[in-house]
Formats: C-alpha cells, structure tokens, sequence
C-alpha cells in the first residue's frame, strides 16, 4: 500500500524507513491445519479509510466502459471496455473463493509508466471481479497490463484460490511502454510464504509452467538495458529489479522474519540478513513450517512487533513506561550526524484494514471462501467472517460510512481506532484487556463456523439466494455485535483508566465502598527499568534530598 508515494525503494536507504508499507503472509493446502489456503494481507497507509468494499455480480450491456482510478489517489487514470458479467467481490476475495493482496516495493524507478491506464488497485479489484481461479487472475493482471499499461511501480501480490497460493511480482516497463515484467510462483504444498515491501523472487525455473509463469521479456529486457550480464539460470528478478539495501533488510524483509520465526525453528541463522547486517545469506522464499497453521495463528502473527527476538519494540526507551511497541513517525532520525531508525513491525497504527482470506475447496464457492476482515491495528482489531457468498456488507464495515476527515460514530473503523489509541498510553495494561475480548470473540466464531457453514450447506442444496441470505444475515449480525463489543470495550477502557489509575474489579464489575463511591485505585507506577533510566537521565534533579534548615 502506497497512499503518497510513489516509489518505496527511494524511501529505504540506510536509516530511512518509510511508514508506506503493507505485509502479506501465505499458506499452501498442505501447511494449514483443515486444507485451507489462506493468504493474509495488512493494508497500511496513514491515509487509508479501513472500510470493506463491495462490488456485486453484474451484466453490462456491449459497449459499456469501467472508469479507472488510481486506487491511492482517487486520481482519474482513464477508462476501460467491461466485459460481459462481472463476478460478485467482497473486501479483496470473490464470490469463486479468489483472494489478492499486495506490498508495494518500488523497484527501479525509471520503469513507471505516468502515461498508462492500469495501476496496481485497479488491477486487483477488477481481477476479482473478472477471475474464477488464482491462474486466471495472474493471466487478467498480465493481460490487462499489455493492452493498457501499468501505471504503478514495483509490486508484489499475494494471489490465491481454494487448491492454489501465488507470489507474483510485478515492474513496468518504463515510459510509454504497456505490458510488465514479472514471475509468479506457487507457493509449494505444505509451505510458506511472505512479502512485505520488498521483492523475494530471485532465481526461478524456466521450465515449470505449473510452478512458475513469467514473462519472455523478463530477462532479455535486463540484458538489453545492461543490469544483468550472466547466464539464464542465474537470473534473480530481484537482485535485477528492487535490489537490497539496509533498509529493505531491515524495515521490510524483518517482518518476513518474524512470520518465519514464528512457524520453523532455527531462523536464528536469518537474523542478521533481517536486521540489515549481512545480505550474504538470504532467507528462501519458501520454508516449511513445523505445525500446521490455522487462520487463527495468522490472526495472532498479524499482531506481531519483534516480540522475544533483539528488535522486540516493547524492551528499549522509545517503549516508554508502559511497553508500548509503536514509534511515531518519522521512521527515522538523526544524532549527531548518526542516522538511526524506528522498527516497522507487521502490526502498525496506521493500518486501514486487514484480512485473513480463506478459501477451503472442500465448500461449495459461497460458503468454502472467508475473508476474516479487521480495521485498524492488526494487533488489537478483530477479525470478522466475512462469507465471500454474502450479498451485502455490513453498514458499520461499508464504505460511506465516515473517512478519514469525518469521524462516524457507526463506524467500525473509528470505534477500533478509539480503543487502540487508547491502549497506546497504557499499554502493557490495556492491551491485556483487548486481548481478553479478541479471545472471547475469536473463539466464538472458530467454534460457530463448522455450524455455519452446515447449515448454509442444507440451505445451498435447496436454494442458492436462501443460502446467500442466510450467510449474508450471519456474517452482518457478527460485525455488528462485534462493533457493539469494541464501543463497550471503549468505555471500559475509560472508566477503567481513567487519570491513570486502574479501577479494582472483581468478577467483572468495579468495586465500591458498599454505598456506590469508587473504592481507592490501584497506582502501579513505573516499572522497574523505567526509573533506572529515569535516574540516569535526570541525575539529581528529582532526587529527594535532606533540606537544609
């Protein structure tokens, strides 16, 4: 996600970490604990209004034409002919369990095209709406591309299905050229993958049409502009196109690490490459993780900051008293003539929305896809199910429903935003409290699914529309309820922490003196490490002294 800049490799020199970035993790069939394919996604941008947008089917009549806008900017790019029917989309999967995320990572910036129609939104939402399987959609993207020209600049995209999960990194070709250069390949079954901001295909098979797609240009291209001088095999799209710098190391191959590190052992060995020491020996694109990963543990993993390795955001001063894993921005600062930098984590304060797509093949279409969808900070949002069957959104979750200039009290989007930046003062404490609720909902809704989606089955066997019905009054009725349970939340957190004091409770309710006044507060204080860096930072002025009489 890119919402104002062009292009991010520019942003990620040494010490110069730019805030406009995304993350994205895979799961093959084989590396989920049901058989599902999930494809997570985290859409950060300080100026993305998180909001879950909606497209249904449709037919249009010859000659109707689709209005292209950049998805960033709103910008008018031009217009395109529509084909015949359009496939229903919600958030970023459709109705045939087809799911597409994405990471911005720049590449060369002399490979944009100001002239073409086609930027990276655009493509993916058409796309969905225009794809039955993940290969169709690669095939839309690449072809949509060579007849109006890709506007954007480098990107890695997550594409998925219910049998299959796809990197696919994409460049243009420059002014006044159409088309792109690219590879795509399938995430191995019973593996893994991630991008976050920069690219990670490098070399690739040249003949393996079911593994691998790219473009015939690829690598003649390169030769022919004088960045690649070697053999075929040898060719890494990479190191050609969006090579590595510190800072593509560390603020964007380091969330890779953390999503490895959370699911294999021994990435210890990949810990320097993250922190942009030593670029001599990269991570692979693809590990095999050693347990089985559920929709739910990428819920938690989306919610990562470093936590228990040397980056962990909760340990040094910029933490603050309370451990809270957020840096304001810049990302990056100078001391004396040093330049240092702020972690960028997975979960970030200024994520619009994000989402865990799921799509299961042993479903029937409408029922087998789940977009687990959230707004704001993916470390204290909750993830909603979202059937890609259902035939409207929730209001709370729509779109025109507030923005970023407009606060909405019936909004999803400010209500989370209230309580997590009502955690971000305190929080070591209030973080707590969130994650009690997010378990309790989370849990609900692991349990509630296999009903569901039987009863949604009986339905389907009847009438498709009741199904769709019945899906669509589910996953509303969650949303909402959820919305219900984050403005609780809200003022709980209020009257909970109010002046910073912690209200005593007990069995869910605050204590009082037997005649309604509040009973005294708990004042913990400052942690241990806190007022040892307070002492060393003050020296003797806030000590107590005897006074002279």
């Amino acid at each position: 996600m890119k919402k104002t800049a062009l292009i991010l490799s520019t942003l990620l020199t040494f010490g110069a970490i730019s805030s406009i970035a995304c993350t994205n993790f895979l799961v093959s069939k084989g590396a989920s604990v049901d058989g599902s394919v999930m494809i997570s996604y985290a859409a950060d941008s300080h100026v993305l209004y998180g909001e879950l947008y909606h497209r249904p089917a449709a037919d249009w009549p010859i000659g109707a034409m689709a209005e292209i806008n950049e998805w960033d900017t709103g910008k008018y790019l031009g217009k395109i002919p529509q084909v015949a029917h359009t496939y229903s989309v919600i958030g970023n999967i459709n109705e045939f369990q087809v799911s597409i995320g994405e990471t911005t990572y720049g590449g060369r910036p002399e490979l944009t095209n100001p002239s073409a129609i086609m930027d990276y939104g655009s493509l993916m939402y058409i796309a969905l709406q225009r794809s039955k399987t993940a290969r169709e959609a690669i095939q839309t993207i690449v072809s949509l591309t060579e007849k109006y020209g890709y506007y954007s600049s480098g990107e890695s995209m997550s594409v998925a299905d219910a049998n299959e999960a796809w990197i696919f990194e994409i460049i243009g070709k420059g002014p006044g050229k159409n088309g792109i250069l690219y590879v795509a390949r399938k995430v191995p079954d019973g593996y893994v993958c991630a991008h976050a901001n920069q690219a990670r295909i490098t070399t690739f098979p040249k003949n393996d049409p079911d593994n691998c797609m790219y473009s015939k240009d690829v690598i003649t291209f390169a030769r022919e502009k004088g960045w690649f001088t070697g053999k075929d095999e040898e060719f890494s799209f990479r190191d050609t196109y969006a090579p590595l710098s510190f800072g593509e190391l560390r603020g964007c191959e380091a969330r890779v690490y953390a999503f490895f590190n959370h699911v294999a052992k021994g990435m210890e060995q990949y810990l320097d490459y993250a922190m942009g020491y030593d670029a001599s020996k990269p991570m692979p694109l693809f590990i095999k993780p050693d347990h089985k990963i559920s929709a739910q543990d990428l819920m938690k993993y989306m919610g990562d900051h470093y936590e228990g390795t040397p980056m962990d955001m909760t340990k040094d001063l910029g933490a603050g008293a309370f451990e809270c894993p957020y840096r304001w921005r810049p990302m990056n600062y100078d001391v004396d003539g040093q330049k240092f930098l702020n972690e960028r984590a997975v979960a970030t304060q200024q994520t619009g929305f994000s989402f865990i797509a799921q799509s299961r093949s042993w479903l029937a279409n409408p029922i087998g896809g789940i977009l687990w969808f959230g707004v704001d900070d993916a470390a204290t949002t909750q993830y909603v199910p979202m059937y890609c069957g259902i035939l409207n959104v929730p209001r709370n979750y729509a779109e025109g429903n507030g923005d970023m200039l407009k606060y909405s009290e019936t909004s999803a989007f400010w209500i989370f935003n209230r309580v997590a930046n009502m955690c971000y003062l305190r929080y070591n404490y209030m973080s707590k409290d969130v994650a009690k609720v997010q378990k309790e909902l989370t849990e609900k809704f692991a349990v509630f699914t296999p009903a569901i989606d039987k009863a949604a089955e009986l339905l389907l066997a009847k009438d498709e529309k009741l199904a769709r019905e019945f899906l669509t009054d589910y996953s509303c009725q969650q949303a909402n309820m959820t919305f219900d349970r984050w403005k609780e939340l809200s003022e709980y957190l209020l009257v909970k922490y109010i002046d910073g004091n912690i209200k005593k409770e007990k069995d869910g309710k605050f204590l009082d003196n037997g005649t309604g006044v509040a009973v005294a507060p708990d004042q913990p204080g400052y942690s241990e490490s806190w007022k040892k860096m307070m002492k060393e930072s003050t020296g003797d002025r806030l000590k107590v002294v005897e006074m002279k009489k």
